[in-house]
């Protein structure tokens, strides 16, 4: 049966290629690659028991904690076990519409995580430079719609994508050079004009991205300024150290990402496997060390983590 709907010239199946001239070393970048996952799978999965669980991180930082950490989790799982099916069975047939999934909530996944850390950086803003109006700000309601926002922004931003591949003729290319489906990926296999995609995809989702970024920087500017403010050095200490772990956040979540968008606009002399393990990276990288971050500079998220761990080693030792 031929892969091609000979009517709509749309595959029936893609090929993942993997990464490029370098397919003898799946089976060793797997062993990496499988850690990384499972390490994001625990990280993320003890923090969300641990805010889930404990009635004192029920407040809207760690809310917004809990939806980026929803957020990772997405990012990662959409790529990851495909992706290590690939390196081990050489699995990397794929179907259409399976492709356009994965590609929907990749994009949609780190469209998301942008809004929930620009709702992080608005907590800090509040809590810093309007402590006394906090309470009446950030209610649990209010988080709520920030969720229900970034989800629906999300998706109107990204769901156009999939119209604008399905349009496409494909007229027998459905090789992708990569180890996941992702839009300018596809869309480049396409025997027709994709200025549009070109377009829309660079333009839309990266202007919405930029806005974020902007919006945040500002949010610090007005927090440096009111922390400038501040009587006490103990004031100062304390303020730094409740944004410190949103500002690591920040910059491990946006400097990979422009990283890549540059090289792969402006870096055509950068080889294309690189550009492959950079963008595999990037889907493990800030899920990984998110957890980490928040784990270790969080005093309330630290302890609740080490009495989960020590608290049933305590009970079998009095047993």
């Amino acid at each position: 049966m031929s892969p091609f709907n000979l009517t709509s010239m749309t595959p029936a199946t893609f090929i993942l290629a993997g990464i490029p001239g370098m397919e003898k070393l799946h089976m060793w970048i797997s062993i990496p690659f499988c850690s990384m996952y499972l390490a994001v799978l625990l990280g993320n999965g003890v923090m969300l028991f641990a805010i889930r669980t404990e009635r004192s991180l029920h407040q809207p930082m760690y809310l917004f904690l809990s939806m980026l950490a929803i957020a990772d989790l997405m990012l990662s799982t959409t790529t990851v076990p495909k992706m290590l099916a690939l390196f081990w069975f050489s699995a990397g047939e794929i179907s259409f519409g399976a492709c356009l999934t994965q590609m929907f909530f990749l994009h949609f996944s780190f469209s998301a995580e942008s809004v929930i850390l620009l709702a992080m950086a608005f907590d800090r803003f509040v809590a810093i430079c309007y402590p006394l109006w906090y309470a009446a700000v950030l209610t649990q309601s209010a988080v709520v719609k920030t969720g229900l926002v970034a989800l629906l922004r999300s998706f109107c931003i990204i769901f156009p994508c999939i119209f604008l591949l399905k349009r496409l003729p494909f007229c027998g290319h459905n090789i992708i050079p990569h180890t996941y489906c992702e839009h300018m990926g596809i869309a480049r296999l396409a025997c027709a004009d994709i200025s549009i995609n070109i377009l829309y995809g660079l333009a839309v989702p990266f202007a919405a991205v930029v806005v974020d970024v902007v919006l945040i920087a500002v949010s610090y500017i007005l927090i440096l300024l009111a922390l400038f403010r501040l009587p006490s050095r103990s004031a100062h200490h304390k303020a730094f150290n409740t944004c410190g772990s949103h500002v690591c956040v920040i910059l491990l979540f946006y400097v990979p990402a422009f990283f890549t968008v540059l090289t792969h606009r402006f870096g055509q002399e950068i080889p294309h496997h690189v550009h492959i393990i950079l963008a595999n990276l990037y889907v493990l990288f800030p899920p990984l060390l998110n957890p980490v971050v928040y784990g270790v500079r969080t005093q309330q998220i630290k302890k609740k983590v080490v009495k989960m761990f020590t608290c049933p080693k305590s009970h079998l030792l009095q047993g």
